[in-house]
């Protein structure tokens, strides 16, 4: 990490030959902090937009004119006491030559998609500016992938560059030659790997001029993969307009940002909150983002960042702050704390209140999806109704739709449907990649259906009940039950599985196998066996797949056909039958 913390000396030399340009003035005319602005009308729709250099450019140009604080837009820390502070200007520069890299050196063009697969170090940020810099459609993944995982992202994509550590490398390498598309692997570690270019030395030694893309709003920009209850993770495809939305007006008022705020948003680097919650939302406003490379995740290490760094504003999982409250802390009234947002799971109404009454900050609630971005959600000031997942915000139309796309009334339980007809809105995912048949299966009359249950009420709050199918929501991992069934079966001793949600205090759900037994392994020890199991997923799979539950039985319930029946196990666990 020295050269990264060194950087503002390198910066130095070059700034006076890197001019920085304002935006064009219908983005500069909206002051995105000052008060009595200009605001961009929530349903305004510019033939083009590139968030790089409008809006990441934009502040770079207000530095230089002086006319913001002294806040850097890139903090980064780890438990090594190693900081990283970028400046806006520093952000445009350091992006530019990122770009340099992938289309000079990489000869990756506009189009072309790039795997991203990196923890939460200061990279991440610049391949992705740099990506949307040049038009390189980026898709990012979790750092827990494994071999198995890594090759059908590869493949299904047709990716032509991977960007990730020497952790992954050799998982990468392992099945790079059924990859025919991949040509560029790109390494970031302090040390070097045969057939791997040093992504950190290449930035050093390239320029920092570069002319950004002159993207169209609708032109893609990033893929997110989304898993189901059957077969592979999907491609939720999503254009530029996904990072103009956090401009427009509505989505502004969720968090309410400041140039002076520093926000911590806790996402994984693989999901798309990390997108929205770590760079489109603060560094909309000019804010900074806040980062912990947090390799493991340690609540005690939360409550101590939260004390020692002014962080104002936090962005997380609801089974991040459920840990933190089970600290033993003397203490949870954090001194610069003032605002706090969650999402990607249910939250219970008893955890909110008590967050509340610990650490004196209001716990808010929002709602998403890859395919959507953040669709529902309590605004800041607004009042809360603990539980709920707050209002729709504009310009999503959001309703309670049956299975045909009706519209029912208000406190019926229904699928949770986003309008896109007649008029698709800005954010919504553009399909899922070269898979039209699934793409069309989630349109349902005049609307998108996210699969998932709820309830609204007459005051237009959305109360949310569960997922229509099976996929898991574990701490706000999706995990479809198909992909760890899959990794069971590669095991002797599994006939049949089926692998659903269960119940659990502190990460909400978590994944359950029951699981059918083949001759040989029936007189095995269970205990033992339960293991051996849970560390072959792990070691097939992404490990956050694993079933941290697994019960053992003769025999699976099945439909006529022969379907596996996953709704009553699941309503067996949440003791619904």
């Amino acid at each position: 990490m020295r050269w990264l913390m060194k950087f503002r000396v390198l910066w130095d030399i070059h700034k006076s030959r890197c001019g920085f340009y304002p935006a064009p003035q219908y983005l500069r005319c909206q002051s995105l902090s000052g008060a009595g602005a200009a605001r961009w009308n929530d349903y305004d729709t510019p033939e083009e937009f590139n968030f790089a250099s409008d809006v990441l450019d934009y502040w770079a140009q207000m530095e230089k004119e002086g006319k913001r604080g002294p806040n850097p837009a890139l903090w980064w820390v780890n438990n090594q006491g190693d900081e990283v502070k970028w400046s806006f200007r520093e952000m445009t520069d350091l992006t530019r030559r990122a770009a340099n890299v992938f289309t000079q050196t990489c000869g990756l063009q506009e189009g072309d998609h790039l795997a991203l697969i990196l923890p939460r170090v200061p990279e991440w940020w610049l391949v992705i500016v740099a990506c949307i810099r040049t038009g390189i459609v980026f898709m990012p993944g979790t750092t827990q992938l494994k071999a198995k995982d890594i090759l059908y992202r590869l493949q299904v994509s047709k990716a032509k560059g991977i960007v990730t550590t020497d952790t992954l490398a050799p998982e990468v390498d392992s099945v790079a030659s059924e990859c025919p598309a991949l040509r560029t692997k790109l390494l970031v570690s302090d040390h070097s790997r045969k057939g791997w270019l040093d992504f950190r030395s290449l930035i050093r030694s390239e320029s920092p001029v570069h002319t950004c893309i002159k993207s169209k709003t609708l032109d893609p920009m990033a893929i997110f993969f989304t898993s189901g209850t059957t077969g592979f993770p999907k491609m939720a495809k999503h254009s530029h307009g996904l990072a103009l939305r956090s401009i427009f007006p509505s989505c502004r008022k969720l968090l309410q940002l400041k140039t002076s705020d520093v926000l911590w948003c806790l996402s994984d680097t693989g999901w798309i909150l990390a997108f929205g919650g770590s760079l489109l939302e603060p560094w909309t406003a000019g804010s900074t983002v806040f980062v912990h490379h947090l390799p493991q995740f340690d609540p005690k290490v939360i409550v101590q960042t939260l004390f020692k760094y002014p962080i104002t504003q936090c962005f997380a999982a609801p089974s991040v702050f459920r840990m933190i409250l089970q600290q033993s802390s003397a203490s949870l009234r954090f001194p610069t704390l003032e605002h706090c947002c969650t999402g990607g799971e249910a939250l219970l109404p008893e955890e909110q209140e008590l967050w509340r009454r610990q650490t004196g900050v209001l716990l808010y609630q929002a709602y998403g999806q890859s395919e959507t971005g953040t669709t529902c959600g309590t605004l800041r000031g607004m009042k809360i109704k603990p539980g709920s997942l707050g209002k729709a915000i504009p310009p999503y139309d959001i309703q309670i739709i049956d299975d045909k796309g009706n519209i029912l009334p208000p406190n019926t339980e229904g699928n949770i449907g986003v309008r896109i007809k007649p008029t698709r809105p800005i954010g919504v995912f553009m399909g899922y990649e070269s898979n039209p048949v699934k793409t069309a299966e989630v349109e349902c009359g005049d609307f998108y259906n996210s699969g998932d249950r709820a309830t609204v009420d007459a005051e237009g709050y959305f109360w949310f009940l569960g997922r229509a199918d099976d996929v898991i929501n574990a701490s706000g991992y999706r995990i479809g039950p198909a992909e760890v069934e899959n990794a069971l079966a590669e095991h002797p001793a599994v006939a049949e599985s089926a692998v659903v949600s269960s119940p659990d205090p502190i990460r909400g759900e978590v994944v359950k196998a029951f699981i059918v037994l083949t001759p040989n392994f029936l007189s095995r020890d269970r205990d033992q066996l339960t293991k051996e199991l849970q560390q072959h997923v792990k070691s097939v799979t992404a490990p956050y797949k694993y079933p941290r539950k697994v019960e053992f039985v003769s025999e699976l319930p099945k439909t006529i056909t022969g379907k596996i029946k996953r709704s009553e196990l699941r309503k067996k666990e949440f003791g619904q039958m």
